[in-house]
């Protein structure tokens, strides 16, 4: 060892008069620290001192000088030198550096100017430099610094490197602005830098963040196609993306294949499968699988048990909501405030508002403080209930004690008051958020909006909305910013990003965006479905496509709702050939018609006695359903070709019945536009399969078909229906009980079961009036006939 350092101590000897005795490495690496500090004092620039003694310099005196170097200067001085030679491992004193700039006041000013200094004296400077900025500044909180760090490296003559890149790449993904981040990876594979795995598992979380599963699938498929294996991370990743698009299905799947590859899931993937499950209604298919997850070594804790306990009040099985939470308290798991948040709003769902007081009470006894989720979850749950005073009261009293004006509590309260046709009680409320300085969201805007247009308010809605627009618009920022009367769309903004990005503007990007994402209450796809729907309800079809045609100017797509909203008011108008025409462009512009469009088609297509047309609609909405009996549809069809309506139905259900999401609403829209066509037996031939197959016929079904009955003198048939009303606590509606009443009195093989029908509605204790008209029949008749309960069976 003495003879390795004899050069050392020859370089170095003028600085240290230390006498060479040391013999261990650790002693050795001591050595060479306090020559490395000797030089950072005395000499100036230091690199080629240091380039001198590089050989005997390790990681550990790199290390050790990072630490004991005070003069914040020089210490940036030597890692920037460290950073150039890869033996080093600087990656492993990462964490310090970022503390030392996050930590220190002036932290940064001083690395700025060292980078400054050292590309004056025409130095190399490495992407790791800038790697460990970008790191202090996030740590900070300082997105948009870090970002601008990322974006000043080609000012330094830097080329990022893979793990600077995924760093930024990092950052804007937690800000949600994936648009940026896509455009930062693009550029990279442009560049000689290759992504790994870490890149796509950022992107891909990215895309699942922000709801686009379809885009954060493709990027999985380009990950293994470069030959790139997903690590359990990826995996996770993936699997909470599909859970949050309720694709839990295609998630398990995907979770079988990881265990399979040999990966190990963790306590997350466990997590987040099981949320998935329950979040999607699936709760029997959680129960099921934990026995299987406990064998693996998951154990249920706090994340575990919040997300049961959700699932199970979201499934109404409140019974098991009690077993699972004393099953929780016997294992001492100790409940946060977000598990309390979770059970005060399932209490409230279930209207037992007392328990849910109790429980804030237990938590505030147990030192925690309940936060706004809390306190939204009972006032929520009091605006159900019609209990309009106490949730006013609350909100009221949660402000004035805590001095926080809450959002969400606003919008919860005008939701409720526009609910009850208390609109201008939630103008009210609205116009005191704004006093408190508590910003409207869009929610709060549409909610407002909803209850104006059904309260017929339409003009004071239309000023909601161009307030909204005007206040703190993109629209209007984007046409300032760009200092052009154009208002850029999706994919102009998207060009233009990718544009400042390969302009080296990255932080501009940022700006643009970030403004853009912070830019407040924006009109959304649900603010114009809900004014387009006004309009339609009123009759002002013209203002409300003028409103579909701003969508696509303002860069938002129109979606099931819009199409299917405008189609119902466009028949409204008897503009039948407008309304298909707005059907035929679903399909073109890539948006299918949903069942709703189709139900909407195929109601109006009834009303105008157009069945065949109205048949062959939901014909072709069942053909394009994935894996549909394509046989039994043709034979269907032909069926009602034939005028076999009951055989085309009964098969229509047999083949709907074993889908899992069975839509019953078309059967009973078949059944009144038979009626109203006039077509009373085929009517009544749907109703009795329905009945078969007990299957729900709706209160308007047999409202409207209980009278043609009567009309055409079907008695047997009208008492079935009566009674079937009956059963399911429908309202009959007096003139169509008296209607049913007379036929059956002036019918001489008839006559008792008309004392039988009143019997029965007198024993439901049903509130009737009998006309004079059915008065005088039945004071006429009982004399002659014995009041006998007989009903057909």
């Amino acid at each position: 060892m003495r003879t390795l350092l004899q050069p050392l101590r020859t370089t170095v000897s003028h600085f240290s008069p230390r006498p060479l005795w040391l013999h261990s490495r650790a002693a050795d690496d001591l050595f060479v620290s306090n020559e490395v500090l000797a030089i950072l004092d005395a000499v100036s620039p230091v690199e080629p001192a240091l380039d001198r003694i590089s050989p005997f310099i390790s990681h550990d005196v790199v290390e050790s000088v990072l630490q004991e170097q005070r003069d914040r200067a020089r210490c940036f001085r030597f890692l920037l030198w460290a950073m150039r030679d890869r033996r080093f491992r600087v990656w492993d004193s990462h964490r310090l550096v970022v503390n030392m700039l996050a930590e220190e006041e002036g932290g940064f000013d001083v690395y700025w100017r060292v980078l400054e200094e050292v590309k004056s004296c025409g130095l190399r400077i490495v992407s790791d430099a800038f790697l460990v900025l970008i790191s202090a500044y996030w740590k900070m909180g300082m997105a948009e610094k870090a970002v601008d760090a990322f974006g000043r490296m080609r000012n330094f003559d830097c080329e990022p490197n893979v793990y600077t890149y995924n760093k930024t790449m990092h950052v804007i993904v937690q800000k949600q602005i994936i648009l940026l981040a896509l455009a930062i990876y693009n550029k990279m594979a442009k560049s000689d830098c290759l992504p790994n795995g870490a890149t796509y598992t950022i992107l891909i979380d990215g895309f699942c963040k922000t709801g686009e599963i379809k885009d954060a699938l493709k990027m999985f498929d380009e990950m293994t196609l470069r030959g790139i294996s997903p690590n359990e991370r990826t995996y996770t990743v993936v699997v909470a993306g599909l859970c949050q698009a309720k694709s839990t299905d295609h998630a398990y799947k995907l979770f079988e294949s990881m265990r399979e590859r040999g990966y190990r899931p963790d306590s997350v993937t466990y997590n987040v499968l099981l949320d998935g499950f329950c979040k999607a209604g699936k709760i029997d298919e959680a129960l099921l699988v934990l026995p299987t997850f406990k064998k693996e070594g998951y154990a249920l804790g706090l994340k575990g048990y919040s997300s049961l306990l959700n699932g199970l009040f979201k499934a109404g099985r409140y019974n098991e909501v009690d077993v699972w939470y004393r099953m929780m308290v016997k294992e001492e798991v100790i409940p946060d405030v977000t598990l309390y948040a979770i059970l005060i709003r399932g209490l409230c769902k279930a209207g037992r508002m007392e328990d849910a007081m109790s429980m804030l009470k237990e938590m505030t006894q147990r030192g925690l403080i309940p936060n706004s989720y809390c306190y939204n979850a009972i006032v929520k749950g009091f605006c159900d209930m019609g209990l309009l005073d106490k949730a006013r009261s609350l909100q009221l009293e949660i402000s004035q004690r805590d001095s926080v004006h809450d959002a969400c509590t606003y919008t919860i309260l005008i939701c409720g008051m526009c609910r009850n046709g208390l609109v201008g009680e939630a103008r009210e409320i609205f116009d005191e958020m704004e006093k408190h300085g508590c910003l409207p969201s869009v929610v709060t805007f549409n909610a407002l909006m909803d209850g104006l247009c059904k309260a017929g308010e339409l003009k004071e809605a239309h000023r909601l909305f161009h307030k909204m627009e005007i206040g703190r618009n993109p629209s209007i920022f984007l046409r300032l910013s760009q200092g052009s009367k154009r208002v850029l769309d999706s994919e102009s903004l998207k060009e233009m990003v990718a544009q400042l990005c390969e302009s080296g503007l990255i932080l501009k990007a940022y700006q643009l965006l970030i403004r853009l994402a912070d830019s407040g209450a924006v009109p959304n796809i649900e603010t114009y479905n809900t004014l387009i729907n006004g309009l339609c309800k009123t009759g002002n079809i013209d203002p409300a496509l003028n409103l579909f045609k701003e969508l696509k100017i303002k860069g938002l797509s129109a979606d099931s709702v819009t199409y299917a909203t405008l189609i119902d008011g466009l028949q409204r108008a008897e503009r039948e050939e407008d309304a298909f025409r707005f059907f035929d462009l679903m399909e073109r512009v890539g948006c299918p018609p949903s069942s709703s469009v189709y139900k909407c088609l195929i109601t109006w297509s009834c009303r105008r006695r157009k069945l065949p047309l109205a048949f062959s609609l939901w014909i072709k909405y069942l053909n394009n359903l994935p894996g549909q009996d394509d046989r039994t549809l043709k034979v269907a069809e032909d069926h009602f070709e034939k005028g076999e309506v009951a055989q085309a139905v009964r098969h229509l259900l047999q083949l709907e019945m074993s889908l899992k999401d069975f839509d019953l609403a078309p059967y009973n829209i078949f059944l009144i536009g038979m009626c109203q066509a006039h077509r009373i037996g085929e009517a009544l031939k749907i109703f009795l399969l329905l009945k078969e197959n007990r299957l729900d016929i709706t209160y308007t079904s047999c409202l409207t078909l209980l009278p043609a009955l009567c009309k055409e003198g079907n008695l047997d048939a009208s008492v079935e229906v009566f009674l079937y009303m009956l059963e399911r606590g429908f309202h009959v509606k007096f003139r169509h009980c008296n209607q049913l009443l007379r036929s059956l009195l002036l019918s001489h093989d008839r006559r008792q079961w008309a004392y039988g029908l009143i019997d029965k509605m007198e024993s439901l204790g049903l509130k009737f009036h009998l006309y004079e008209s059915t008065e005088s029949l039945l004071y006429k008749h009982s004399n002659t006939h014995n009041r006998e309960q007989v009903t057909p069976g």
